[in-house]
């Protein structure tokens, strides 16, 4: 009984002292409710779904925060994202006894930009970003496959994720 007592009075004093030290989310906007009109990326790439992915991602960052609203609406938002898929890149980066590729750097190149869509002002913009990340060349094309897919699907998530932290940084600022 001493034991879950202490337990919750200590729970109660660490609880106490992050609200009371300031301790924010900075994943989380709390702010005035804006909404963000995100367009579909224009995509230079054989990759026909990746576009859907990107918005897809933003989507997902964007729902952390309750006063943030993503709208398929141009009427009506107070922001515009827009993007483009400029290409992947696939060069080897390791290679095997046999001189075969082993380890395979996938690069994407995208540039973006956020806009105030009453006064036109660019709150950022970013026109030549590259992210990358390696994956495994196996002898089973399948599992190569998959492995190309899950390193895209991690470059998505981080790139969405700098896009909407530079949002909220923006933001943050107009508080």
């Amino acid at each position: 009984m001493k034991l879950v007592t202490r337990w919750i009075l200590v729970s109660a004093a660490i609880a106490v002292f992050v609200i009371g030290c300031g301790y924010r989310n900075p994943y989380v906007y709390s702010g005035p409710d804006k909404s963000i009109y995100v367009t579909t990326w224009k995509n230079r790439t054989s990759n026909l779904q990746l576009d859907a992915k990107i918005y897809q991602e933003l989507v997902k960052w964007f729902q952390k925060s309750g006063s943030l609203k993503i709208t398929k609406q141009k009427e009506g938002a107070d922001y515009i994202l827009g993007g483009e898929i400029v290409s992947i890149d696939i060069p080897s980066l390791a290679f095997d006894a046999g001189n075969d590729a082993s380890d395979i750097r996938l690069k994407l190149k995208v540039r973006y930009i956020l806009k105030d869509l009453k006064d036109e002002q660019v709150l950022f913009q970013r026109p030549d970003v590259t992210r990358s990340e390696t994956y495994t060349v196996t002898d089973d094309s399948n599992q190569t496959r998959d492995n190309y897919e899950e390193a895209l699907d991690t470059i998505v998530e981080e790139l969405a994720q700098d896009i909407y932290q530079r949002t909220l940084v923006e933001f943050s600022k107009s508080i």
